[in-house]
């Protein structure tokens, strides 16, 4: 017979009262009413947060948007097929966030911050919200430092400065990716951290742009975040601020930082897809009321920062496409409206044969001389006017039979200026290149060459300087300014060039 020993048990009833885990956990989970097209309706997550998190059933995550009396609105960031009616839902309490830090860099990523190169996870444990307040008025400085893009028709005549937020605006193929990628290669020994976002590209224009970056040594200082045209449409709305999101860690540690958004408009045809489907008012254009607060949300947080929060910036160079030209439509004119200028690329100029076909009329920079170097700001003062006059003129004269002598010789500068604004694609040019050509022809140096020999002249008076005035080069890059021994080597070397091509003529 076995004896109980009442001792005993007490002991082992008071060791498991100790061991009790008293922790309960409480989650907040629902059921799908409705699935398809990349929207599930929800029922049942009373707690959850607007652009909270929500975790499918199947492994799906999806962003809650629309909190309504009966239900919730959410939009999968994935295919969702596993996703069937009545399948379980839970909030995970958390607001989508990224990745962040250096080992991101030389990084291909999608709209998550999750690796797509094939080289493996990101060691890195910071992470940062997607969504972030901009800094406020206080926190900001007024852009002062240039931003070099390496093409000189932007440099010259619309500066773009470290914390400003230029636009670059055209119809489809004028160039405005090429504008964007010569800027990032230009960056090189800049120490500036650069970020390419691509929205609704074709994958194939995405991998070249990375085998771009990668040939000519700029992948080590890019990220790329590519949410291509075959992902859902929630992935291509959220690539912006996940490209916004790893800038700003950079920017908050001091660093200037260069982010390109290639391009807001798909961005918008993905935000109005989401709202149409999740039955959203339209407004203009079938857009939702809150388009423009999508992307002023975005740009704002482009800042050149104070020196107390540790002189950072992050400089933003959204691209528009319109449509025949078109900048009165509805995303053109919200987004010429947040940004500080924009650089238009105009179809007829390029077709033409000069590129980058940048309309200089339209093109413009609200910050101007601040983001200038003295020595491009000296010369470059009247080529933007010179170059507007000859707009005007080029096309009046096409009605008049005989000009006198001073409007042809005008026309024939103008000509002559246009010619050196002339730039093959990935080949970006230095300050002291810069104000070499734009020297020659504002001052007139060049006015007795022929028109079709300029573009020669231009590439071999860069050529002699670094050959046989490397000095010219190391002067006016460390001083950024043309002093006068400076401009009277160049005057020699113009002259010296210029008898050489006139010689062969």
């Amino acid at each position: 017979m076995v004896s109980i020993r009442p001792d005993e048990i007490s002991a082992i009833l008071k060791q498991q009262i100790a061991d009790y885990d008293k922790s309960v956990s409480v989650s907040n989970v629902g059921s799908v009413l409705q699935v398809g097209d990349g929207i599930a309706r929800v029922y049942g997550l009373e707690q959850v947060m607007a652009g909270e998190l929500i975790q499918f059933e199947d492994g799906t995550e999806g962003i809650a948007l629309n909190l309504e009396d009966d239900n919730v609105g959410a939009v999968l960031m994935g295919e969702g097929l596993g996703i069937q009616e009545g399948s379980t839902v839970k909030a995970t309490g958390k607001i989508a966030a990224v990745p962040v830090g250096d080992a991101m860099l030389g990084r291909v990523v999608n709209s998550l911050g999750q690796p797509i190169d094939g080289k493996g996870p990101i060691a890195t444990t910071e992470t940062r919200l997607i969504e972030s307040m901009a800094p406020g008025i206080i926190q900001r400085k007024s852009v002062h430092e240039p931003m070099q893009t390496g093409i000189t028709a932007i440099d010259a005549m619309i500066p773009i400065g470290r914390g400003q937020r230029e636009l670059i605006i055209g119809d489809r193929q004028t160039g405005k990716t090429a504008i964007a990628i010569d800027t990032i290669l230009n960056q090189k020994g800049e120490d500036v951290v650069c970020v390419y976002v691509a929205i609704g590209q074709k994958s194939a224009s995405v991998a070249n742009v990375v085998e771009v970056l990668r040939e000519r040594g700029a992948l080590d200082y890019t990220v790329v975040v590519a949410a291509s045209a075959s992902e859902a449409a929630a992935m291509q709305y959220l690539a912006p601020y996940t490209g916004a999101a790893i800038a700003e860690s950079f920017m908050y540690k001091g660093k200037a930082t260069l982010v390109v958004y290639d391009d807001l408009t798909k961005q918008a045809q993905a935000y109005r897809q989401m709202s149409l489907l999740l039955r959203r008012p339209p407004g203009r254009e079938a857009y939702p009321g809150d388009v423009f607060y999508c992307h002023s949300r975005l740009l704002e947080r482009a800042a050149k920062l104070s020196d107390a929060m540790g002189k950072g910036s992050m400089t933003a160079l959204p691209i528009i496409e319109t449509q025949a030209g078109d900048v009165s439509a509805y995303i053109p004119t919200n987004v010429i409206s947040i940004t500080d200028g924009q650089v238009f690329l105009s179809s007829d100029l390029f077709n033409s044969g000069l590129r980058p076909a940048i309309n200089v009329g339209i093109s413009v920079s609200r910050v101007g001389g601040a983001a200038q170097t003295k020595a491009i700001k000296k010369i470059a003062g009247t080529l933007k006017l010179e170059l507007a006059q000859f707009d005007e003129l080029a096309a009046f004269s096409q009605f008049a039979s005989d000009l006198d002598a001073a409007t042809q010789a005008q026309l024939g500068r103008g000509k002559r200026l246009r010619e050196l604004l002339k730039q093959s694609q990935f080949s970006p040019l230095n300050l002291a290149e810069q104000v070499a050509v734009v020297y020659a022809g504002v001052k007139g140096l060049i006015d007795d060459i022929p028109v079709d020999q300029v573009t020669q002249f231009a590439r071999e008076l860069r050529d002699y300087l670094k050959t046989n005035k490397p000095d010219f080069i190391t002067k006016v890059m460390t001083e950024k300014q043309l002093g006068d021994e400076a401009e009277a080597t160049l005057k020699e070397a113009i002259s010296e060039v210029k008898a050489s091509i006139l010689a062969a003529a």
